[in-house]
């Protein structure tokens, strides 16, 4: 796995902030996760037969008047994912109950048209691939070999998830295809030099692979002629109960994480990492998402908006990120990724003006984000992990969403 830009930095800057946290909880977060592996058992461990393609259909056209496509993707036990080529978007994915039943467990929009509207409160980016920078950068501005650069600001003062048209908002070319471990996608897209602000032109490849272990994987590429901050992430909003619960505070989540990055009132990093112990930032052990919230503060309308450092930060390949268990489904996610941080976002910002699939209301906190990734605002932040890919480099990241069922 090429991960040029990145394996200096792990080594340097983040190993002087968190090598003693992580050697102190490596052998607990190895438990963790093998406790978790134990606790969930896949959905079906019969292999069946499924069609060797994704199936694809017409979503509609841009306001532009763009072809959009919408692809299916099964697996050999029968979950499936639709993906549109519109900004990379999960449109659903169905994965089974403890009974069995399949049911749909990301929030979205029946149309496309819905998923058009202006971001971030009236289409929050559900199901998204995000880029060129997930997160904040502050005041959409950065310096990069001495010349500053200003990005589009589309959060107050602040650039996020890449600006006014991110890469959730813009027409991927896509492929599907099929492999030893399941059905896929490949989408591919050309950001150009100064879109949003951005140097460079960045050669992106994201392939969605559905496996035949029930995993979403998703590899991200890139390539680009200009020293530029790249931090690619997927933007789900997860509710393991879908239409049938009133919210998702009840979901059990585990992080493997033992700091956070302290933000300011706007959530930008104030650089602080600190430690989550004592806190209501702390899942080392499994909380419900509830049961605490009121406890984190910070800016209106409060609730988990933070990025998490990740314990063995600097270990090579995947490893567990997040678990989480909704009790009265039984079905269970794990998050593995070979990223240093996680934003954990637990839907604070839906107000239940929007209608989603099928003309469910999402009120507050219906959905929860687990979004792989950089820090916040990294390109400001020099002891941070570094985001800057350089001419030459090639970015290649990994996250897979692993679903089961406890019986």
């Amino acid at each position: 796995m090429t991960k040029t830009y990145r394996t200096g930095v792990l080594a340097g800057s983040m190993a002087a902030l968190l090598l003693a946290g992580c050697n102190q909880n490596a052998s607990n977060t190895e438990q963790n996760a093998a406790d978790a592996n134990t606790a969930s058992t896949s959905a079906d461990t019969t292999q069946t037969t499924t069609s060797a393609m994704p199936t694809s259909a017409s979503f509609g056209k841009t306001k532009d008047g763009q072809e959009v496509q919408l692809f299916t993707l099964t697996n050999a036990h029968g979950l499936k994912a639709t993906i549109t080529n519109y900004g990379g978007i999960v449109t659903s994915l169905t994965t089974p109950d403890k009974n069995g039943q399949q049911g749909d467990i990301v929030l979205g929009f029946d149309n496309l048209a819905d998923y058009q509207r202006d971001a971030p409160y009236d289409s929050p980016y559900f199901g998204a691939l995000i880029g060129r920078y997930g997160n904040r950068i502050a005041k959409g501005r950065f310096t990069l070999d001495g010349k500053t650069y200003q990005l589009a600001t589309n959060n107050g003062p602040n650039h996020l998830h890449g600006g006014v048209k991110g890469f959730d908002k813009v027409v991927w070319q896509a492929q599907p295809g099929s492999s030893a471990d399941g059905q896929n996608l490949t989408l591919t897209y050309l950001s150009k030099d100064s879109e949003e602000g951005y140097p460079g032109n960045l050669n992106v490849k994201v392939v969605y692979t559905l496996t035949n272990n029930d995993a979403l994987r998703i590899d991200y590429t890139a390539t680009t002629d200009k020293a530029t901050p790249v931090n690619l992430t997927h933007h789900s909003y997860f509710n393991l109960n879908h239409g049938k619960a009133q919210n998702a505070l009840g979901h059990e989540l585990t992080l493997d994480a033992d700091r956070y990055t302290v933000v300011n009132d706007q959530l930008i990093p104030t650089g602080e990492l600190r430690a989550v112990a004592g806190t209501p930032m702390d899942f080392r052990q499994a909380h419900t998402i509830g049961e605490r919230i009121a406890k984190v503060g910070g800016a209106a309308p409060g609730g988990y908006d933070h990025n998490w450092v990740l314990t063995q930060a600097n270990a090579a390949g995947l490893r567990r990120a997040a678990a989480v268990y909704e009790p009265t489904t039984g079905r269970t996610m794990e998050v593995f990724t070979d990223q240093p941080g996680i934003q954990f976002y637990s839907g604070n910002f839906l107000n239940g003006n929007l209608k989603g699939k099928g003309g469910v209301q999402y009120p507050q906190h219906y959905g929860f984000c687990l979004e792989t990734q950089h820090f916040p605002d990294s390109p400001n932040q020099p002891k941070f992990p570094s985001t800057i890919l350089r001419p030459g480099e090639t970015l290649h990241t990994v996250t897979e969403y692993r679903f089961g069922v406890r019986k």
